[in-house]
């Protein structure tokens, strides 16, 4: 009696590790899905927020390829390990504070030792190989041919890593010289055209999936990753929480001196967000008008609560009004209320813009 071969996949939850898998189970093995929760892909989150995108898809990508896959989906919490590859990666970053080299090679590796774990169990349990959706020549830092094995040396993964989709421009791995695998049922995909993913797609059935290049890496985003570099620098040290993450990405921010920062709301949705964070940070509320709930991050004096005020009215209903008055909250609950005149849209400094 044959036996039946187990892969464990990385599941992004975009179209490549969806493809990937697909075309593995069409060859009998039996997958397993595993999604790695960094704390900067958070899929639909901002559309939650905002009630300007309350239309748009706020589904978690990961967990429903998994669904359409029929595949059971691993979800692990690595955020707190993964800040060492944030802060210090030995590859570098990419084009902004991305480092994808690293993150591959981190995420690889774990799963490696989810199958070593496994196949220390009883034999009926464990996992043969790896899976992953990587295309050669797709993203500049990680997916090169020479980062390849690279990748699969560092992770400890060796040649139980398989890529389906651009297997058949790499070594033969483990699974296809054991037979576990058919190579010429896998594919040569290379480079950033996505025709060859969206046909398969089409040849597999599969109608609806991810935005083609399945990324949702807050890091690989030039304003997100701006956000972060101007958080470090502020602090003076490399380092983060998962309520930065969360913070970095919503709202406007302005920092008008190196040790403090405004957080401007831009609409309703943002405004609720930012309320859950009123006993962290300052708070500017505006009274006499319609206008944003604001955060004071940093260190700031009382003068500079006043200039924030300043700044956040001029976001306002009131901002062409002598004065509007504001709510300015402490960390401790204790509010009390001032009257601002809203700073002239000219003199907010186009450098405040983080």
């Amino acid at each position: 009696m044959a036996i039946q071969r187990k892969a464990i996949a990385l599941i992004s939850g975009g179209l490549d590790s969806m493809l990937a898998v697909k075309a593995v189970q069409k060859q009998g093995i039996h997958v397993e899905g595993v999604n790695f929760y960094t704390g900067f892909c958070v899929e639909g989150h901002t559309h939650a927020i905002r009630k300007k995108d309350k239309d748009k898809q706020k589904r978690n990508n990961a967990l429903w390829v998994a669904e359409q896959l029929g595949i059971r989906m691993n979800i692990v919490d690595i955020s707190e390990e993964y800040k060492k590859i944030v802060l210090n990666p030995q590859h570098g970053y990419g084009a902004n504070l991305n480092p994808c080299l690293d993150c591959k090679i981190f995420m690889v590796d774990k799963a490696n030792t989810m199958l070593n774990k496994a196949r220390g169990m009883a034999a009926d349990k464990g996992f043969d190989f790896i899976i992953t959706g990587e295309v050669i020549g797709q993203r500049p830092k990680s997916q090169r041919k020479d980062t390849m094995p690279l990748i699969a040396r560092e992770s400890g993964a060796d040649d139980r890593l398989l890529r389906p989709l651009c297997a058949k421009l790499l070594p033969p791995t483990l699974p296809e010289r054991e037979g576990w695998v058919n190579r010429d049922e896998l594919y040569n995909f290379n480079g950033r055209n996505r025709k060859p993913q969206i046909a398969l797609a089409k040849e597999f059935g599969l109608e609806d999936f991810a935005q083609p290049s399945g990324g949702c890496c807050f890091l690989t985003d030039e304003s997100y990753s701006r956000k972060l570099a101007d958080l470090w620098t502020a602090r003076g040290r490399k380092d983060y929480e998962l309520d930065d993450i969360m913070l970095l990405k919503v709202g406007r921010h302005i920092r008008p001196a190196q040790h403090y920062k405004v957080i401007i709301s831009r609409e309703e949705g943002e405004n609720n967000f930012l309320m859950g964070y009123r006993k962290q940070f300052h708070s500017i509320k505006c009274v006499s008008h319609g206008g944003p709930l604001s955060l004071v991050d940093g260190a700031p004096t009382e003068a500079d609560l006043l200039t924030a005020a300043r700044i956040a009215t001029r976001f306002s209903q009131g901002k062409n009004s002598p004065s509007v008055t504001v709510e300015i909250q402490d960390k401790n609950g204790v509010a009390r209320q001032v009257d601002v005149t809203p700073m002239d849209a000219n003199d907010i400094q186009q450098a405040w813009y983080v």
